[in-house]
């Protein structure tokens, strides 16, 4: 009876605590780039890519800016983009998020992040991109 009752608590809380996975991949030190920027997604209607700006600061690196690729200032080191996906059960919420960095000179892919939550207990966009950046602008 005991048994039961321990496997039927741990099965829930496997439930509320949900699962998330985060992968991250760079080729150089991220963390001499001082001067990104990120690609605004005309179909983002969540502003993550002033969040990123934000968590780009608030990581050290003071130059950060957005807005479309055109726009792009003189004397950017590198460049993100990112792809979003969002659900909605009861809240919308991002389930999906994949960070791609490049060097902005040569053109070359020198990072990427990939965060996904599908769960009951869901972190907030701002936690997910702390997350991802946290991971891939860390010192080698």
């Amino acid at each position: 009876m005991k048994t039961a009752l321990l496997l039927t608590l741990a099965f829930l809380a496997s439930l509320v605590a949900g699962c998330s996975s985060l992968s991250t991949r760079k080729t150089v030190d991220l963390t001499r780039y001082k001067h990104i920027y990120v690609e605004h997604r005309l179909a983002d209607n969540h502003r993550l890519d002033e969040q990123i700006v934000t968590e780009l600061k608030a990581l050290g690196c003071p130059e950060a800016s957005c807005g479309f690729l055109t726009m792009k200032p003189a004397g950017v080191d590198a460049i993100i983009t990112y792809e979003d996906r969002w659900t909605w059960d009861f809240k919308d919420y991002l389930i999906e998020f994949s960070l791609n960095i490049r060097d902005a000179r040569a053109d070359k892919p020198i990072g990427h992040g990939y965060y996904h939550q599908a769960a009951l207990t869901t972190k907030s966009p701002e936690a997910v991109i702390h997350k991802v950046l946290g991971e891939l602008l860390s010192p080698n």
